[in-house]
C-alpha cells in the first residue's frame, strides 16, 4: 500500500496454508477445504487486520478481526446483479460492495443509505507507484469503526475475493 505520494504505508500479506491443507487442496482440486488467510500490515510490518475465508464454509464469507483476533465483522457474498458483498458487523448489514467489469473491474462500496464511501479502480500511471496490479482505493469521507476497518479489509482483499473459486 502506498499513499498518494508514493509513501509505502502498508501491505497485505497472505499466511499459506499448512501442507496438509495444500496436499488436501490439490488431491481434491478444490480450495474449499483450506482456509484463506490475509493479514493487513502497516509500514512496520505489524499485523493491523486479519481476514480469513474459514474451510468448508457454505456462506464462502471472509472474516474480519482485529491483530488480536477480536471480531470486527464479515464480509459475505451476496448475489443479483454484478458481483456483490455485504459488509456485516455486530450481526447488521452496514455496507454493500459492487463490482463491475469483467476485465478492468470497478468496485464501490455504499453504506445502508446509499451513500458512496469507498471507490476502488486502477489509478493513472502517474499515480502507480508500482507496476503490476496496482488500484486506487479512495474513501472520501471520514467514516466510524467498524465500518472503516471493515472497508480498509475489503477494499485489499477484493481482488482476492473477486477472482476466489467458489468452494
Amino acid at each position: 500500500m502506498f499513499d498518494r505520494q508514493g509513501l509505502h504505508i502498508g501491505g497485505v500479506a497472505v499466511t499459506a496454508p499448512s501442507f496438509l491443507r495444500k496436499l488436501i487442496q490439490l488431491l481434491w482440486k478444490s480450495d474449499q477445504y483450506v482456509s484463506r488467510r490475509f493479514e493487513v500490515r502497516d509500514a512496520n510490518q505489524s499485523t493491523v487486520l486479519k481476514v480469513e475465508k474459514p474451510s468448508k464454509d457454505p456462506l464462502a464469507r471472509f472474516v474480519v478481526t482485529r491483530a488480536d483476533g477480536t471480531p470486527i465483522g464479515e464480509i459475505i457474498p451476496a448475489s443479483a446483479g454484478g458481483v456483490r458483498f455485504t459488509l456485516r458487523a455486530e450481526g447488521k448489514a452496514i455496507a454493500k460492495v459492487v463490482a463491475r467489469g469483467r476485465q478492468r473491474w470497478e468496485v464501490t462500496v455504499e453504506d445502508p443509505a446509499g451513500t458512496e464511501v469507498a471507490h476502488v479502480g486502477h489509478p493513472s500511471p502517474e499515480l502507480s507507484p508500482i507496476s503490476g496490479n496496482a488500484c486506487l482505493v479512495e474513501i472520501p469521507l471520514q467514516v466510524p469503526e467498524p465500518l472503516a476497518s471493515m472497508l480498509v479489509a475489503t477494499t485489499l482483499t477484493i481482488d482476492i475475493a473477486l477472482t476466489a473459486q467458489p468452494g
